[in-house]
């Protein structure tokens, strides 16, 4: 098989969601009529089935790839060579299952108020390995948003019985009195832990790195038109198994701007046109790195680690001694961790966030 000595480009996996989005998406694909639709998210490089009660799609979430001429579910391609693609130490300690979840998102509306299980929550209540952190990169904005924002953590929170009073009663105001709106603009990168409320805005386009499960309490049952069934609100559970989840944790504007917002930081210098940045990693989360390239002329790269590409900027050709990929901004790849050495090539400035696992 023609895998090895060769980076996946990785074409739209679209998955359903209850709320509405994807017209961004629709566009990067080409479809006539681009329109919002239940499908607003792209899971790149996923390994991960999507939760989506009463659907009868056989793994969904699950990315498909061409690899020398045969389609693959990227969880089989894996599966053929696994210390190939993740690396010894990260099947030693996770199996065959990549350990970062890769998304784009598009959402036309505010999402729900929601939460993640904590990866603590998860292995003592969910029989799962992993919860959910998860980060922003912000991409952009629709034209029609002034300022984009989300909820992060509560700014005035409620006590438990308030909390589970104004939920079961559905009162959006008191919960949306829970939270400021904290602004954002492209470029942010902003960190989520297992636990934390938070909804990010309406209009916004963004890379979602996280942990590989679809675990979530969503508390607002209702978005526009759409009705989230009992199944798809706490977890298949109810409001008193996911109270402890929550965390009720003041978190003022400026503690949020400084504890959970991220610039790049300068990290490695390639050339004078090309450097690598370093935006989150272990001294914030032990689930995930992200790092973000910004390249004119040609770098010679060879990682330890395997890692998902997503060209954020601009374009650019990838090689190895046995291919050649050309990338358009928006295009998505993954880089095997036995791959050796690989090139990217840009004649203009090219930025490219790398997703990688834990270290």
């Amino acid at each position: 098989m023609t895998y090895r000595n060769h980076l996946i480009e990785l074409p739209q996996n679209r998955v359903w969601r209850s709320y509405l989005g994807g017209r961004t998406l629709d566009e990067l694909a080409g479809k006539e009529g681009p329109r919002d639709s239940h499908y607003p998210e792209d899971w790149i490089a996923s390994v991960t089935l999507a939760n989506n009660p009463g659907s009868d799609l056989e793994n969904e979430g699950i990315s498909s790839v061409w690899v020398g001429g045969k389609q693959w579910l990227f969880s089989d391609l894996v599966a053929q060579d696994p210390v190939y693609f993740l690396g010894a130490d990260q099947v030693a300690r996770f199996g065959n299952k990549p350990m970062v979840l890769v998304k784009l998102l598009d959402s036309a509306a505010r999402l729900q108020l929601q939460a993640h299980p904590t990866a603590e929550f998860a292995r003592a209540h969910l029989d799962s390995h992993s919860g959910k952190a998860e980060a922003y990169y912000i991409l952009g904005m629709r034209e029609d948003i002034d300022e984009g924002y989300v909820y992060l953590g509560f700014q005035r929170p409620p006590g438990r019985d308030e909390f589970k009073r104004c939920v079961e009663a559905q009162d959006l105001a008191a919960m949306e009195s829970w939270f400021d709106r904290i602004s954002v603009r492209p470029g942010d990168t902003l960190f989520i832990p297992g636990g934390v409320p938070h909804a990010i805005g309406e209009g916004i386009f963004r890379v979602e790195i996280m942990d590989p499960s679809d675990l979530v309490v969503r508390f607002e049952y209702q978005r526009g038109e759409s009705v989230l069934p009992e199944s798809a609100r706490f977890m298949n559970r109810d409001l008193d198994f996911c109270l402890d989840m929550f965390d009720f944790e003041a978190r003022t504007e400026s503690q949020v701007r400084r504890d959970n917002m991220f610039q790049p930081r300068p990290e490695t210098e390639y050339s004078p046109t090309a450097r690598r940045y370093h935006l989150l990693g272990a001294e914030t989360t032990p689930c995930f790195q992200v790092k973000k390239s910004v390249i004119t002329g040609a770098v010679e790269r060879e990682e330890s680690s395997y890692f998902t590409g997503v060209v954020t900027a601009g374009r650019c050709v990838l090689k190895t001694s046995e291919s050649a990929i050309a990338l358009d901004t928006f295009g998505k790849f993954f880089c095997p961790a036995g791959l050796g050495r690989f090139i990217i090539e840009a004649d203009e400035e090219v930025q490219i966030l790398e997703c990688f696992p834990p270290a």
